[in-house]
């Protein structure tokens, strides 16, 4: 089995900055366009998958329902 290899992704042509004497005396600028994340901004809709676990419970109901029943008819069959 072949070894995993981690990749190196490349952030393109960023060159790290060094802070100058200058911008640790500067105020920063309000970050009035991003809003922080709230755990109300995520909100996924599970319908689909509940619809689906549903199915498959009553497949399964089913299924052990016909073996309960198999289990006592077929021996009437067989003598």
């Amino acid at each position: 089995m072949a070894k995993k290899q981690k990749r190196n992704i490349s952030q393109g042509s960023r060159v790290p900055v060094t802070p100058s004497k200058s911008s640790f005396t500067t105020a920063r600028a309000p970050m009035s366009g991003l809003r922080p994340t709230t755990t109300t901004d995520f909100n996924p809709d599970y319908t689909y998958a509940r619809q689906d676990l549903k199915r498959v419970g009553i497949m399964a109901a089913s299924f052990i329902a016909g073996l309960i029943v198999l289990y006592f008819v077929l021996p009437l069959f067989i003598h």
